[in-house]
């Protein structure tokens, strides 16, 4: 059989026979941490073979992982990053240093493993976790990028213990698993901070905050916010208030002084908050031994300058280095064509600031809807001037009955 039958085989197997949130919602979702415990039991437990960072939050949270990975490619490590959910190929959620993790590694596993995923019926996301935990263990990477999928107490990826926590935010976003408040949703988000193990919270907010700074006093987990350290401004004699360059310069205040500044190969108008919190999270990493000594082992220097030269060429080269996309991304000029993947009331509230302040002369918006958001808030942010063309969600033709209108 050839290679491409196997891998389209594979894929229908594991969206088909596992349970997948972007498919059918909640249902999905495992209030607890058994499958993934027992799968990565079965498979010598990976995760424990390398460093990681778990990064958590609302929104922000996939492009904070993909700044921290190119950060650390800048400096010459090995990084595994583990994001969710994907946009058009399903190895967008495992690569290594930018590469998707390779078809052929897909199929080897799920047909490998496959007795034990009959036998334990992980969901969808438990079993890309595991295959993501297998595949950076056996490559050896020398430190992984770990997104939350969804909350962070119960998520699959939860069972690491990382060098660092990273909560980005806290907003409104699936309350019919996290909860319907703030301070609810926080405890569910604060559930990745560990014992003894430093976490960075991206924004202050006034309910959250207790949440974060309870849990954290309970385990004994040094704990800083990022917000109250760093502040990032688009360089005043930049041309990017637009969001529509390549590249954006941002001017860096730390403790309201002056400290330098950054181009990023992007833009958004989110992105200065993400960077503030990759900043306060990159100087937290570079104080923890476990990772200087990472650094020290492949001879990549720990002085201070290279460390914030790291940080330069980590974020001006962010796409070329992690293939990040979907967040702010133009895909076509003339006329513009933006893409990106707000998708809650925060999200999208940012996002259209945004959209209202570019020189357009008309506005076409194409966006799809799963029927358990909560339309009433998300239809509120959306312009009343412009062409709507709405679009059910479709993955590899499959029927997604969460998609909306159902």
């Amino acid at each position: 059989m050839p290679a491409s039958t196997k891998y389209q085989d594979t894929l229908d197997y594991i969206f088909s026979r596992l349970p997948m949130f972007q498919k059918v919602g909640a249902i999905a979702y495992k209030k607890d941490l058994t499958n993934a415990r027992a799968l990565c039991a079965h498979l010598g437990d990976p995760h424990g073979r390398f460093p990681s960072v778990h990064i958590g939050g609302t929104n922000g949270k996939g492009s904070v992982s993909h700044f921290l990975a190119a950060i650390c490619q800048a400096a010459g490590l090995k990084v595994g990053l583990y994001t969710s959910p994907h946009y058009k190929d399903f190895r967008e959620r495992i690569k290594i240093n930018g590469r998707y993790i390779p078809r052929e590694r897909v199929t080897a596993f799920v047909e490998k493993n496959k007795a034990t995923l009959e036998a334990i019926q992980p969901s969808f996301f438990e079993m890309s976790v595991a295959l993501a935990f297998d595949y950076f263990a056996q490559e050896k990477v020398d430190i992984a990028v770990i997104e939350v999928g969804l909350g962070g107490r119960l998520d699959s990826t939860n069972v690491i213990t990382p060098l660092l926590s990273v909560i980005t935010n806290i907003s409104y976003d699936h309350m019919d698993i996290l909860g319907d408040t703030l301070d609810k949703i926080a405890f569910e988000k604060a559930g990745i901070i560990k014992p003894g193990v430093s976490v960075v919270i991206g924004e202050t907010h006034p309910e959250s905050a207790p949440v974060f700074l309870k849990q954290a006093q309970e385990v004994q987990a040094p704990i800083v916010f990022a917000d109250q350290r760093y502040e990032l401004r688009i360089a005043a004699s930049d041309n990017a208030e637009s969001g529509l360059e390549e590249i954006t310069h941002y001017d860096i205040l730390r403790e309201r002084q002056a400290a330098g500044g950054l181009q990023l190969q992007g833009g958004g108008p989110y992105q200065p908050r993400n960077l503030a919190t990759v900043l306060q999270a990159w100087e937290v990493l570079c104080a923890q031994p476990d990772f200087l000594s990472v650094l020290k082992n492949k001879k990549i220097s720990t002085e201070a300058p290279a460390l914030q030269a790291y940080v330069q060429t980590g974020l001006a080269r962010l796409r070329d280095l992690t293939r990040f996309v979907g967040r702010w991304q133009i895909i076509g000029r003339n006329p513009t064509i933006l893409c990106d993947s707000a998708h809650n009331e925060a999200g999208l509230q940012a996002a259209f600031e945004q959209i209202s302040r570019l020189p357009a002369q008309r506005l076409h918006i194409v966006c799809g809807f799963v029927a358990d958001k909560d339309l009433n808030k998300a239809l509120r942010q959306f312009p009343t001037q412009a062409t709507y063309y709405f679009a059910k969600a479709n993955i590899l033709q499959l029927t997604i009955p969460r998609g909306f209108p159902r």
